[in-house]
C-alpha cells in the first residue's frame, strides 16, 4: 500500500512538512528501526546490568515511556525514565542507559547523559547527530542512528521507541522483542488500510470530537503510555487543549472533581476512552462505572478499543490512530499540524 493515500476530508490539506506521509509510513518506520539496531557492537553483557535508564523529553522521551510499559513488568531489572537535567542517584557502572534526543541538542538531555556517562554508565544513543552523538563517539558507546528524513520528533516514535527493545533482546534481558514488533507491524499495516476507507476511523473520531477539548482516558502502563501520546498529539499536531489521566489513579482524585461545572464540562469536553485486551479485570469495571458518572458532563464519552496481538501492537494501533485523529483535527480547522513556534520561541528564550 502507498504511504502517501491518506485524504484530507475536503479541499486542499495544508501540510507542509508532510506529517501525514510520515504518519502513513509508521509500519516501515518500525521495521526499519529493528535493522538499524541490530549488530550494535560495545554493548554490554546482561549479568552486568542492574538497573536500565531512559534519557529523552517530549517526542523522543516517549521511547521511554513506551519501555516502560511495554518491557518493565517483563525484565529482571527496573526501568526509569527521565525527563529532565539530572539522571538518578543511584547511576553508575551496572546502568544501562538509552539517552534519545531527535535532534542530538536536546540540552536537557545532553546534560543528564552527561552525567550518567560520568558516574560510568553504560551508554546507547539514538538520535540524528548533533551533541549527543559526538557525546556517545567520545565514551565509546553505540549510536542508532534516527533518519532524517522524519520531519518532527513526534513524527519519529517508532525510530526512538524500537531500538531500546531490541538491544534489551541482544544482550539476554528480553528475549522475544523481535517477535512481538514483528506483530505491531503487521497491526499497523492493517489499521493504515482502514484509513483508505469511506468511513475512516480517523476522521469519524475527529469530527466527534469537533472543537470540544478531548480529555483521554487509559488503563494501566499501556492505556497511559496512549493517552499520554495522544494528548501530547493534539496539542502539537492540532494546536489544542487535551489532557489525560490513567486507572485506576484517576478514580481516588479526578473523579471528584466532577461535582461541580456539569452546566460547563458538557459543552466543551469530550471523553475518549481508550481501551485495550490487557487492562486487568478491575479497570474494566471501574471504567464502566465512571462512563455512568461522567455521562451527564462531558459532550460525549468516545470508547476506542486497541487491536493487534500483543501488547506492543496494541499501543501501537492506538498511537497510529492518534496520530491521524490529531491530524485530522488540524485539518477541520485549515491548520499546518507540522510547525510548532511557540515550542521554538521557549527553546529560543531559555537559550538567551
Amino acid at each position: 500500500m502507498s504511504t502517501t493515500g491518506h485524504t484530507a476530508s475536503s479541499g486542499a490539506r495544508l501540510d507542509s512538512q508532510g506529517m501525514f506521509a510520515a504518519a502513513n509510513g509508521l509500519p516501515e518506520q518500525v521495521a526499519a528501526a529493528v535493522g538499524s539496531t541490530t549488530g550494535l557492537v560495545g554493548l554490554p553483557s546482561a549479568d552486568a546490568i542492574t538497573s536500565v535508564v531512559v534519557l529523552g523529553m517530549g517526542g523522543s522521551g516517549v521511547a521511554g515511556d513506551l519501555l516502560q510499559a511495554i518491557a518493565g513488568p517483563l525484565l529482571p531489572v527496573p526501568v526509569t525514565v527521565v525527563k529532565g537535567y539530572a539522571p538518578p542517584a543511584f547511576v553508575g557502572p551496572s546502568t544501562l542507559v538509552f539517552a534519545v534526543s531527535f535532534s542530538g541538542n536536546t540540552e536537557e538531555t545532553i546534560e543528564a547523559a552527561t552525567a550518567a556517562s560520568e558516574a560510568g554508565a553504560s551508554m546507547v544513543a539514538v538520535t540524528q547527530g548533533g551533541r549527543l552523538a559526538e557525546l556517545a563517539r567520545d565514551r565509546n558507546a553505540p549510536v542508532v542512528p534516527v533518519p532524517e528524513t522524519i520531519p518532527q520528533p513526534r513524527a519519529g516514535i517508532g525510530a526512538v521507541a524500537i531500538p531500546p527493545l531490541v538491544v534489551l533482546e541482544d544482550i539476554g534481558l528480553l528475549p522475544g522483542a523481535r517477535s512481538w514488533i514483528a506483530e505491531a507491524v503487521d497491526q499497523l499495516r492493517r489499521r493504515r488500510d482502514s484509513f483508505g476507507a469511506s468511513d475512516c476511523p480517523a476522521r469519524g473520531l475527529a469530527r466527534r470530537i469537533g472543537r470540544t477539548i478531548p480529555l483521554i482516558y487509559g488503563g494501566g502502563p499501556l492505556g497511559a503510555t496512549a493517552a499520554a501520546r495522544w494528548k501530547n498529539q493534539v496539542n502539537e499536531n492540532a494546536k489544542s487543549p487535551a489532557f489525560w489521566n490513567t486507572y485506576p489513579e484517576l478514580c481516588h482524585n479526578e473523579l471528584a472533581g466532577w461535582g461541580q461545572q456539569g452546566d460547563l464540562t458538557r459543552q466543551i469536553l469530550t471523553l475518549v476512552e481508550l481501551r485495550h485486551d490487557f487492562e486487568h479485570p478491575q479497570v474494566r469495571r471501574r471504567a464502566g462505572v465512571v462512563d455512568e458518572v461522567l455521562d451527564e458532563v462531558v459532550a460525549s464519552i468516545v470508547e476506542v478499543r486497541a487491536e493487534g496481538r500483543g501488547p506492543l501492537a496494541q499501543l501501537l494501533d492506538l498511537v497510529l490512530l492518534g496520530d491521524f485523529v490529531s491530524l485530522e483535527l488540524a485539518t477541520q480547522e485549515g491548520l499546518d499540524p507540522g510547525p510548532v513556534p511557540i515550542l521554538d520561541h521557549v527553546k529560543a528564550a531559555v537559550a538567551r
